[in-house]
């Protein structure tokens, strides 16, 4: 080797020294790699808001993750009212039942809330619905009851097996009664003897509406409902059921009256809106029984 290629204090030739950053990369101050942005640690692109974007391709992140329901400001107040409890609420079909009387004195002794139904579409069937704030009930409590001897010589009817949580859509003058008391005084009304239960699904399209949109078009079914609710020919029982139904079902309805021609038509009636003719994908099967029994609220 040559003095001249010896120079240099030991640089391997032909590679110019750069302080030690390696050559042809720019240096861009205090080892950021270049070209790309410093952000301080946060993602490029999102702003920085305290730790997470308040809002994230187009979803509120702020909300997201507020399992609560909320209803109307109460008179007098400032803030919504907001409630993390809702009743949970399990229609079941049974049938090759001969006697109701063991079942019923079963219910009795177990202090439950429950509506047992006779099936106006089957001689030896029955509807048996029950309702609590705990889905544990009905893994627990309630299936202790279903394995009992009275239900030994009993079919179960699974297709009918609906089951739902209460919901508000945000104008609920007092969102406890609505979401807790109700329903609950609603199924055990010793007038209302006849029930029409069934689950629907809505078309995906529906979601994809705007807010003012869909406020109109649910607006004809909520006129017709208080309409029937206010001459007392038909209540209803609205529950959400998303992930908890096994048809993966949007709703489960309940119409509930004196009689039984008022709910078909209130049924007949609703078919002729926009909601049921242009965005219900499915409907069913119905279940149409008249309370043998009820508890009455608890």
């Amino acid at each position: 080797m040559s003095d001249k290629e010896q120079k240099g204090g030991g640089h391997p030739a032909g590679i110019p020294k750069t302080g030690g950053h390696p050559a042809g990369i720019p240096k861009t101050g205090g080892g950021h790699p270049a070209g790309i942005p410093k952000t301080g640690g946060h993602p490029a692109g999102i702003p920085k808001t305290g730790g997470m974007p308040t809002t994230v391709a187009g979803i509120d992140m702020s909300t997201i993750t507020d399992t609560s329901e909320k209803g109307a400001v109460k008179e007098g107040g400032t803030e919504r009212q907001s409630l993390d409890n809702r009743l949970y609420i399990q229609l079941q079909a049974f049938t090759d039942c001969n006697d109701l009387k063991p079942v019923i004195e079963l219910f009795e002794k177990s202090g439950i809330e429950a509506v047992i139904y006779a099936d106006i579409n089957d001689a030896r069937g029955f509807g048996l619905l029950t309702m609590n704030e705990s889905p544990e009930f009905f893994t627990g409590e309630l299936r202790e009851l279903l394995n009992s001897k009275e239900f030994d010589t009993v079919t179960h009817v699974p297709e009918y097996a609906m089951l739902g949580r209460t919901y508000a859509i945000g104008h609920e003058a007092d969102l406890e009664d609505w979401l807790i008391h109700k329903p609950r005084r609603t199924a055990m009304n010793e007038l209302w003897k006849w029930a029409v239960w069934y689950p629907l699904r809505r078309k995906g399209e529906f979601a994809l509406l705007d807010k003012k949109t869909q406020g109109e078009i649910l607006m004809e079914h909520g006129i017709i409902g208080r309409a029937f609710g206010a001459a007392d020919l038909g209540h209803d029982i609205r529950l959400l059921c998303p992930g908890i139904d096994k048809n993966d079902n949007d709703f489960v309805i309940a119409l509930i009256g004196a009689e039984l021609t008022p709910l078909s038509i209130l049924v007949e009636t609703m078919r002729k809106t926009k909601q049921t003719s242009t965005y219900i994908q499915e409907m069913g099967p119905f279940f149409i029984g008249r309370a043998v029994w009820q508890s009455g609220v608890k």
